[in-house]
């Protein structure tokens, strides 16, 4: 079940998927609360398993709303079976309601494919997030 969710319940995903255990409170990213940001979480069995954050955030060059996805983390026993894939299009839903122009992130270089599967395309070189590793910008039209 996908729901919306707090900045606080992603923080213990964050801290063990993207951030090698660092303190969850140390996991809080700048624009969580603001007021056009959300969270969304997905539950199994009650258990948060995976989650993404989306900051209303424009990328340079593109017009229109644009919304920073961030964050996107599935627990390791839950990775590989499509859930990761069911809340981005959840949010893209969701986002086409709210008159979003499109999406964007920055992707680690591991989940290049991930989002190649769901459409988004490269719009950067390779770069390098220091202490996390190689990422690449990618966008997704969304109307």
């Amino acid at each position: 079940m996908i729901k919306f969710i707090s900045t606080e319940d992603t923080l213990n995903v964050r801290s063990l998927v993207l951030r090698e255990g660092l303190d969850p409170e140390l996991c809080r990213f700048e624009g969580d609360d603001d007021q056009f940001s959300f969270h969304l979480g997905y539950f199994k069995d009650s258990i948060l398993v995976c989650i993404a954050s989306f900051h209303q955030q424009g990328s340079e060059g593109f017009n229109g709303m644009g919304y920073q996805l961030r964050g996107m983390a599935t627990l390791p026993a839950y990775q590989g079976a499509g859930i990761g894939n069911q809340l981005v299009n959840f949010s893209i839903i969701y986002l086409r309601g709210q008159k979003s122009n499109y999406l964007w992130c920055n992707a680690r270089k591991l989940a290049f494919r991930f989002y190649t599967g769901l459409g988004f395309e490269f719009i950067s070189e390779e770069f390098d997030i220091p202490g996390i590793g190689p990422h690449r910008a990618m966008y997704l039209k969304i109307q």
